[in-house]
C-alpha cells in the first residue's frame, strides 16, 4: 500500500434498460473529509448513502460528486387525465343541464376549462434498481480515482525522500562538525579569558570547569538523536498502508522545534546557515505532505 495523494478525478459508468448513470468524482487536499454531492431532484434521497460509500475509500480531501443520468428516462414527468374528477365533472354538468334547461351538449373545450381534469405526474422510478446503478456507477468512480491518488502519492513519496534525504545530509555534516566546532569555541573561551587576565596564568582546573560548562551548553547530542528518530519514523509512515497525512505534518513540526533548539544552542554562522537550509526544507516537506492524505 502507497501513501495517496488528495488530489484526484474518477469516473464511473453504469448501465441498463437504454439509460446510463454516469458518476464523476473530483477531490482536493482539506484538513478533513468534506464531500458535496449532487443528484437529479428525484434522487437526492441518496445522498447520504453516497457519501457513507465515499467515506468507506476515502479518509480526507474535498470531495465532489456529481451524478448524471443519461438515455432514455422514465422519470420525466407525464400529462395524465384525472379520470375521476373529469367523471365528477361530467356528472355535475349534466346535471345542471337536467335540472336548469341549459341548451347545448357538454364539450372537450368545457371539460379542459375545469381544474384538476389534467393533471402533470411525476413519474415514480424503482428506486431499489435505481440504486443498484447509481452504486455501480460509483464505485467504478471512486476505483478510478483511487488509481490516479496512488499513482500522484508514489510520486510525492519519492519527493518527500528525496528531500528527506537532503535534510539528513544536513544533519550529518552539523553532527561530524561538532567535535571541531567545540573544539574552536574552546580556544576562543581561553583566548578572551587569556586577554581578560593579561597575561596572568590561569588555573587550569577553573580552566577545565568552564569548558565543561561551555561544552555542557553546546551539546546538542539529544537534539540530534531525536531528528534521527523523527527521520526514521518519517520514512516508516512513508511505508504504512494507512493514511498518514496528518501524522507526518505532525512530525514535521517537531522537526521544527529540534532544528530550533539546535540553532539556539551552537550560537555560530555556519551552523545558523545550515539551521536555515534545514528549515526551508522543512517547509518544503510540509508543502508536500497538505496533499497526502
Amino acid at each position: 500500500m502507497r501513501p495517496r495523494s488528495m488530489t484526484g478525478f474518477g469516473r464511473g459508468e453504469a448501465s441498463e434498460g437504454g439509460k446510463t448513470w454516469v458518476a464523476e468524482i473530483r477531490t482536493v487536499n482539506h484538513r478533513f473529509l468534506d464531500q458535496r454531492v449532487i443528484l437529479p431532484r428525484l434522487f437526492t434521497a441518496f445522498e447520504e448513502p453516497v457519501k457513507k460509500r465515499v467515506a468507506a475509500v476515502l479518509d480526507r480531501g474535498r470531495v465532489d460528486v456529481t451524478f448524471s443520468l443519461l438515455g432514455m428516462n422514465n422519470t420525466e414527468p407525464q400529462l395524465a387525465v384525472n379520470k375521476s374528477v373529469a367523471f365528477q365533472y361530467r356528472c355535475c354538468l349534466q346535471q345542471l343541464i337536467d335540472e336548469y334547461g341549459i341548451v347545448g351538449p357538454i364539450t372537450l373545450r368545457d371539460m379542459l376549462t375545469l381544474r384538476d381534469v389534467i393533471n402533470l405526474e411525476e413519474q415514480r422510478p424503482d428506486m431499489e434498481a435505481e440504486w443498484e446503478l447509481i452504486s455501480a456507477s460509483l464505485d467504478a468512480a471512486l476505483k478510478d480515482c483511487d488509481i490516479m491518488r496512488e499513482k500522484e502519492g508514489q510520486a510525492l513519496k519519492q519527493d518527500l525522500l528525496g528531500r528527506l534525504d537532503k535534510f539528513a545530509a544536513i544533519v550529518r555534516q552539523i553532527n561530524d562538525g561538532l567535535p571541531q566546532l567545540l573544539q574552536q569555541r574552546q580556544n576562543d573561551l581561553r583566548a578572551r579569558i587569556q586577554k581578560l587576565l593579561g597575561g596572568i596564568d590561569l588555573d587550569p582546573i577553573r580552566l577545565a570547569q568552564e569548558m565543561a560548562v561551555l561544552a555542557d551548553k553546546s551539546d546538542v547530542t539529544e537534539e540530534i538523536t531525536r531528528l534521527e528518530s523523527h527521520m526514521a519514523q518519517f520514512r516508516s509512515f512513508l511505508a504504512s498502508a494507512e493514511p498518514v497525512g496528518r501524522r507526518l505534518d505532525f512530525l514535521l513540526q517537531e522537526f521544527l522545534r529540534e532544528v530550533n533548539t539546535l540553532s539556539s544552542k551552537i550560537a555560530n554562522a555556519s551552523v545558523a546557515h545550515l539551521g536555515i537550509e534545514m528549515k526551508n526544507e522543512i517547509e518544503k516537506l510540509r508543502e508536500q505532505v497538505q496533499n497526502i492524505e
